[in-house]
């Protein structure tokens, strides 16, 4: 009788960023070659500012990445040490397809240079931080990005004023942020969470972003010849930072950071993420078939 064959266990399979609820989509995005210079309402103001918001994600990104990066070894977590793993590959993406926007844009005209250098210089001060200095930074900044990412979804005007080819790219970047809105935040809960550091980072990076932001933006206006057109700016502005103003609801939020409680996660956002990630990638989903890795569709 012939001896059993003894059976190695199986290893259990690390867990991916897909199985924590934070899938790094590969998407295909058809950029529209052609289309409204002005892309957002037909405003030159409003369209600047998005395509200087778009310029600064790249960079932005990449230093996301590295300060939670410089703690990847310290997390032993298995769940944690996934989401780190979504987090950096969902950003690594979203630098990719923001650069291939910003090609785009500036293929149209617009002065994408600028914003790339002001935010470029704003980062290069905050890389010269403290370790755990850069990583309270990246989380305020990623506070920044979920609120921008729900405001996104949830501005039912944003989606009627906007390009449609072009909106799609920000419906999934938004739904991406809030799906790791957590992630760098919990990294720094591991290292030595200090509500110093946090309020601190809260003056450094409004003390840098904001003079990148206004200087590139008004450059931006500059060379497009918008400071000739009085009554586009005026409507510009108030359809960023008006009452009801894109920009204006988010303001208010952005002080809960400096909160001695604050958690990402205490503003739940899970049943927003769930109808997005149905909108965009569910069975009819309208980025669906732009997935080059589909087995992530079914994360829920």
């Amino acid at each position: 009788m012939e001896a059993a064959v003894q059976q190695t266990p199986k290893r259990a399979r690390p867990l991916a960023g897909t199985t924590v609820g934070i899938p790094p989509r590969q998407l295909d995005f058809t950029l529209p070659a052609q289309g409204q210079r002005y892309f957002y309402d037909n405003n030159a103001t409003a369209s600047l500012f998005f395509a200087m918001l778009s310029a600064f994600f790249p960079p932005g990104e990449d230093y996301f990445v590295e300060s939670v990066r410089h703690y990847r070894k310290r997390v032993t977590d298995p769940k944690l040490k996934a989401e780190v793993s979504g987090f950096i590959g969902q950003e690594a993406i979203h630098g990719r397809e923001h650069d291939r926007l910003n090609e785009l844009l500036s293929s149209r005209g617009f002065a994408m240079k600028a914003p790339d250098k002001a935010v470029r210089a704003a980062l290069w001060v905050l890389d010269q931080l403290p370790q755990s200095q850069k990583l309270a930074c990246t989380t305020f900044m990623e506070h920044f990005t979920a609120l921008l990412g729900e405001q996104l979804l949830t501005d039912e005007l944003f989606a009627r004023r906007a390009e449609p080819e072009m909106i799609q790219l920000w419906f999934w970047h938004a739904l991406e942020e809030l799906e790791h809105k957590s992630v760098a935040y919990d990294v720094y809960d591991l290292v030595g969470n200090s509500r110093r550091e946090r309020i601190l980072a809260y003056a450094l990076v409004t003390g840098t972003m904001i003079p990148a932001v206004l200087a590139s933006w008004g450059y931006m206006l500059a060379k497009e010849g918008v400071f000739r057109n009085p009554k586009d700016i005026r409507r510009g502005m108030k359809l960023l930072l008006g009452r009801k103003g894109f920009i204006t609801r988010i303001l208010p939020q952005m002080g809960l950071f400096a909160r001695k409680d604050f958690h990402p996660d205490k503003h739940d956002t899970r049943a927003l993420v769930a109808k997005w990630r149905n909108k965009l990638f569910g069975e009819s989903g309208s980025l669906a078939s732009d997935l080059r890795n589909p087995e992530v569709a079914t994360v829920q």
